[in-house]
C-alpha cells in the first residue's frame, strides 16, 4: 500500500472487502501487528497523516523525528499519534516489532472528544517507555482488541472504544501528578482552556488559500468576549507565558510543520500564517530559529 491510500481503498485492493465498521460507517478502527523486520525494508502500513489517529507499541531501539524535537525510545515504547502531527519513526537498531490500533475521529463521535487527552494534543508527551511488566499489560489490552473485533458480538464496537480509552488512561497515568491539575477549576483556568482550544482550532492548515485570522492577544479577546488585559492576566495566571507568547510559539511550531512536510512556497507558508509580507515571516521565524526558512527546510 502507498501513502496516499485510504484504508477503505487499501483493503479493497488487498483483500476485496472491507471490516463491518467501515463498510456500515460507524467509523474507521482496526488492530495491526508490526511484524518483525531486519534491516531497511518495513512492511507498509495503512496510515495517512490527515485521516488517523494511532497507538502503536513499538519494540526496538528508536528516535521519533517531530517537527520541532527528537525522541528516542531505548527498549521500548507506547506511542500516540494525532492525524495533525507529523512524525518520522527511525528505528536505529534495525529490528522492530510491535502492535497498532488506527482509528479515525469518526469512530468516536458521540462517544467523547480524543482532542481533550494530553497524549492527543500538540504540546501533549506522545512517547512512553515501558517496563517489561508494562509492555506485558499493554499486549494483553491489544489481544482484547483483536479478540474483540474478530468476535460477532452486536456492540463489539463499543468494547473497542473503552479499550482505546483504557491505552489512553494507561499512559496519562504515568505522566507525574502536577499541583497544577489538583486544583479547583476558576475563572482564570477556564478563560485559558478556551483561549487555547480557540487557539488550536485554526490549525492544522490544510489549504495554502487558507490563513491564520486570530494573531493577537485582542483578536482572541475580541472573540472569548473578555477585556484583553483580562485575558493576558488569565494566561499569565495558569501558564507561566503570555499570550503573545503561546500564539508566536504555536505560528512556530506551525511553520516548521509547513516547511518540513509540505511542498508549499515561504511565500505561501507566510500567507497561510497571517503575515503581510515574507519578509515579516522571515524575521519572525530568525528571531527564534537561528536559521532562515529555506535553510531550515533544507537541514
Amino acid at each position: 500500500m502507498n501513502t496516499v491510500e485510504t484504508l477503505e481503498e487499501f483493503y479493497k485492493k488487498k483483500f476485496g472487502w472491507m471490516p463491518d465498521n467501515i463498510r456500515s460507517g460507524i467509523g474507521h478502527f482496526n488492530v495491526f501487528a508490526l511484524k518483525p523486520c531486519l534491516g531497511d525494508q518495513p512492511q507498509p502500513t495503512p496510515y495517512r497523516r490527515r485521516d488517523y489517529f494511532k497507538i502503536m507499541l513499538v519494540i526496538g531501539n528508536s528516535q521519533v523525528h517531530y517537527a520541532d524535537k527528537v525522541v528516542e525510545v531505548k527498549k521500548q515504547a507506547l506511542s500516540f499519534s494525532n492525524p495533525n502531527i507529523p512524525y518520522k519513526w527511525e528505528h536505529l537498531d534495525g529490528i522492530r516489532n510491535g502492535v497498532f490500533c488506527l482509528f479515525n475521529p469518526h469512530f468516536f463521535h458521540q462517544h467523547g472528544n480524543l482532542n481533550q487527552y494530553s497524549v492527543f494534543q500538540p504540546g501533549g508527551r506522545h512517547i512512553f517507555e515501558l517496563t517489561d511488566k508494562q509492555v506485558s499489560s499493554v499486549q494483553a489490552i491489544y489481544e482484547r482488541m483483536y479478540n474483540e473485533i474478530n468476535s460477532d458480538y452486536i456492540h463489539k464496537y463499543d468494547v473497542l472504544r473503552s479499550l482505546v480509552f483504557e491505552l489512553v488512561h494507561f499512559a496519562m497515568k504515568m505522566e507525574p501528578g502536577t499541583e497544577f491539575s489538583r486544583q479547583t477549576v476558576n475563572a482564570s483556568q477556564r478563560i485559558s482552556t478556551l483561549f487555547l482550544e480557540l487557539l488550536e482550532r485554526q490549525f492544522p492548515i490544510d489549504d495554502s488559500h487558507q490563513t491564520v485570522s486570530l494573531r493577537s492577544a485582542s483578536d482572541f479577546a475580541g472573540q472569548l468576549n473578555v477585556h484583553v488585559n483580562h485575558l493576558n492576566r488569565a494566561v499569565k495566571e495558569t501558564t507561566d507565558k503570555t499570550t503573545s507568547q503561546i500564539i508566536g510559539e504555536r505560528i512556530l511550531q506551525e511553520s516548521k510543520i509547513l516547511l518540513k512536510h509540505s511542498a508549499w512556497s515561504v511565500g505561501e507558508i507566510a500567507y497561510a500564517l497571517g503575515f503581510n509580507e515574507v519578509t515579516h515571516f522571515n524575521n519572525f521565524f530568525k528571531k527564534h530559529v537561528p536559521l532562515s526558512p529555506l535553510k531550515f527546510r533544507n537541514v
